[in-house]
């Protein structure tokens, strides 16, 4: 690095960084790196804890551990991790005292033009669901344009790494979630997409309306386009709340014909009326719905927003549609596992909340819904009521499922219910098993469980490899 900004602006600098983990430690070392005096802050002193903080004192960086509490004396600067919550003492102190609190975004922003570099555009995703996916959707369409790009933030690639490291990219396609927002306050994207909100993380945000509020934070000094959800007025009007550069443009996607400024599909072609001379009454073929993988109803609104993102870049329809077949999504997202005896079996494992496990059951009919876990206080009325006539039967996994068994009672009375009164390792497997039982040839066992997993399984993964590997032992026995 060179000494120009470094000295003037980081050398002695007292910064407390809150939190360890997998953004703590990165932005710790870099904070160092640039000259700073950091002391590191940590609520938890276990066994990882403590490794993680030698490893840092090795570096010279003061560590605290077991107190996350207390604001360090003469601190200047806060960088949190995206998961601490806003209302935590550490934060009140820091407001107190007049101390910024930043997140590891807001520093790689800060820090994207070190010592002269020309910093690539950010392309930015956020939403209740399907940001990940979108996210790499974009990454794909980019690089198919021949754009040196790469996809990073909340997908788990540090844009400190990316931002600070001796690659140089032209454009970055940049998945942000509601706490990497909410610490972000000048982030300025070339354009920005919010595809969808839905009740989440209620706990952390203390209500909807801040939940909302730091998703829209998106759409703050975004200099080309405004993405916005059509069918979701709440991303519209958060569109029309943001205080955007002159000529940003707003942009809608929708699962039905577009409208001027609009990418949609018209008989099976995605189209786009938005970056298109005379779009009153031109439209340009981008690509088609079969080339969408898989071509689910919300996924192909997932290729809509990162198409719009890409076209507001300047990509050609030729590089979209290219993108989008080359893309390959991550698994146990609503990844088709095997057919036995002439039903598909489907791992959406990665629904854990309600509104993705509605997008997943609306892509498929009939269904042997596999669903339950930790239901994070969610409620699974407007769910079961939207899906019932889809059900052919449900089996209930997990410490909560009572919740969806008396949703299910309420709203779908003649759904048969096999309530699964048991959390050990084989529990999955004798899920699969009463879902085959259930289903009738042509169906689809489907998985997505509209919950958290870590009452059975220690993460999302793990619980749609059970499911895999439960299906595959269905199969053989099969064979």
């Amino acid at each position: 690095m060179g000494s120009g900004q470094v000295s003037t602006t980081w050398q002695g600098k007292r910064v407390t960084v809150a939190g360890l983990g997998v953004s703590g430690m990165p932005v710790a070392r870099v904070l160092k790196d640039l000259g700073a005096v950091v002391t590191a802050v940590n609520e938890g002193a276990d066994e990882r804890s403590r490794a993680q903080a030698a490893e840092l004192e090795a570096q010279g960086i003061t560590v605290r551990l077991g107190d996350g509490d207390t604001l360090p004396e003469g601190t200047e600067l806060v960088v949190t991790t995206p998961g601490w919550r806003p209302d935590k003492p550490l934060f009140t102190a820091a407001a107190e005292a007049g101390v910024p609190v930043w997140g590891d975004v807001e520093l790689a922003w800060r820090l994207r033009d070190l010592d002269g570099r020309t910093p690539a555009p950010w392309l930015a995703i956020t939403g209740t669901n399907g940001k990940t996916t979108t996210t790499r959707m974009l990454a794909s369409i980019l690089e198919a344009a021949g754009l040196r790009t790469a996809a990073v933030g909340n997908i788990g690639v540090s844009l400190l790494d990316v931002v600070l490291g001796k690659e140089q990219y032209d454009v970055l396609a940049v998945e942000l979630s509601s706490y990497q927002l909410h610490w972000a306050p000048s982030l300025r994207a070339h354009s920005a997409a919010v595809l969808n909100l839905a009740p989440d993380h209620l706990d952390w945000h203390g209500s909807m309306e801040a939940y909302v509020a730091d998703k829209g934070r998106i759409y703050e000094g975004n200099t080309i386009a405004c993405v916005y959800n059509a069918e979701d007025k709440a991303t519209e009007d958060l569109v029309r709340e943001a205080d955007v550069e002159e000529g940003c443009r707003a942009i809608g996607f929708t699962l039905a014909t577009p409208g001027p400024s609009q990418l949609g599909v018209v008989d099976g072609i995605l189209v786009d009326r938005a970056f298109v001379q005379n779009r009153q009454k031109n439209a340009q073929e981008l690509a088609e719905v079969a080339d969408v993988n898989p071509p689910a109803p919300h996924n192909i609104a997932n290729a809509l927003a990162a198409a719009a993102l890409a076209r507001a870049f300047g990509v050609e329809p030729k590089a979209v549609r290219d993108g989008l077949r080359a893309f390959r999504p991550d698994a146990h997202r609503i990844e088709h596992v095997a057919d036995v005896a002439g039903v598909a079996y489907v791992d959406d494992s990665k629904a854990t909340n309600t509104h993705a496990a509605e997008a997943s059951l609306a892509a498929y009919d009939p269904i042997v819904w596999i669903a339950g876990g930790l239901a994070k206080g969610a409620s699974f009325d407007e769910l079961v009521q939207r899906s019932a006539k889809r059900l052919r039967g449900v089996v209930l996994i997990g410490a909560e499922r009572h919740l969806i068994a008396e949703a299910l009672a309420r709203h779908a009375p003649e759904v048969p219910v096999v309530d699964l009164d048991r959390t050990d390792t084989g529990a999955m497997s004798a899920a699969v098993r009463e879902a085959a039982g259930l289903a009738e040839p042509g169906d689809t066992v489907l998985m997505a469980p509209a919950c958290a997993s870590m009452d059975m399984f220690a993460n999302y993964n793990k619980r749609g490899e059970a499911f895999a590997e439960a299906v595959r032992e269905l199969a053989a026995g099969h064979a």
